[in-house]
Parts: C-alpha cells; sequence; structure tokens
C-alpha cells in the first residue's frame, strides 16, 4: 500500500503542476481581456468564458492537491493544539466519513449530469460563447476521482502515523 500511496502523491503532485500553470494562463487571459476592454474598448464572451472554464480546472483540480497539502479548511483553533496521534485519528474519522462519501455522491450525481450534456453536445446559451461546454463538465469526474484517491492515501499516511507512535 506505501507504494501507492506514493503513485498517488506523485499524481497528485503532476496535477498540482498542472493547475500551477492553468493559474499563469489564467492571469495572461484575464490581462489580456482587461487590455481589450478597457484600451480598445473590445473583447468576447468567450474570452470570459475561457477565463471561467480555467478557474474551474483550477478549482477542481487543486482540491486534491489543497487536501495532500493539507491546506484544507478545518477548525484549526481546535486542531493546532491536538497531539500528532489526535490529529491522525481526527483525519482518518474526516475522510471516511465526511469526504469519501461526498466524494462518491458527487460521481455518482454528476453521472448522469455530464452523459446529458455530452448527449446534447452542451455548449454556451451566450452568443459568441464557447462551445463543448461537456467536455469542462468531465473535469467533474476527473477532480472527484482525485480526490477519492488522495483521500485513501491520506487515510493510508494517518494509520501509519498511528502505527508509529505505538
Amino acid at each position: 500500500m506505501d507504494k501507492i500511496s506514493l503513485l498517488i502523491d506523485k499524481l497528485t503532485a503532476l496535477f498540482g503542476k498542472l493547475t500551477a500553470v492553468l493559474v499563469v494562463a489564467l492571469t495572461l487571459v484575464i490581462v489580456y481581456d482587461a487590455f481589450m476592454r478597457y484600451l480598445f474598448h473590445g473583447g468576447s464572451v468567450a474570452l470570459q468564458e475561457v477565463e471561467w472554464h480555467l478557474y474551474d480546472l483550477i478549482f477542481m483540480i487543486g482540491l486534491s492537491y489543497t487536501l495532500k497539502h493539507d491546506k484544507h479548511v478545518r477548525v484549526d483553533i481546535f486542531y493546532t493544539r491536538y497531539s500528532q496521534k489526535t490529529k491522525a485519528v481526527i483525519n482518518i474519522i474526516s475522510q471516511i466519513f465526511l469526504i469519501l462519501p461526498f466524494v462518491m455522491l458527487v460521481l455518482y450525481v454528476s453521472w448522469d449530469f455530464i452523459a446529458m450534456s455530452y448527449a446534447q453536445h452542451e455548449g454556451s446559451s451566450d452568443p459568441g460563447g464557447l462551445c463543448c461546454r461537456y467536455i469542462i463538465k468531465s473535469v467533474i469526474i476527473l477532480s472527484f476521482i482525485l480526490l477519492g484517491l488522495q483521500s485513501i492515501s491520506e487515510i493510508y499516511k494517518n494509520f501509519e502515523k498511528l502505527r508509529s507512535a505505538k
């Protein structure tokens, strides 16, 4: 299991690097869009949708990377005072009873949502918008699979912390 956990962590790190590249791309697109709008009174709906899609990718793919680096939301006021053993137990319980069920729920619910989008060849409803909205919706499946895998890796690492604490 140690090799699997390491492989999952490497996969998450790879997607984290992709997310960093997407942040740079998003920044460049926003700067370009702002210059076009304010200096040349131009701009396009498609460019604004590219911004939204890049932001979606950054947020969704970044979920697992955030979990890997323990930067997710929790009540740190209490958590920081706990022992390493207590933190490991809290992490295991939260992964098993909160994150993994949420991942399974999102995967279950989003499957039909995305399939319908593919069947309709869904695109933007705005004139001049992007086609193929179903592609960006597919990232929901990818991101939650990554989040589920990273959660399993975190459970394993926390069990190892408990084992080494004994």
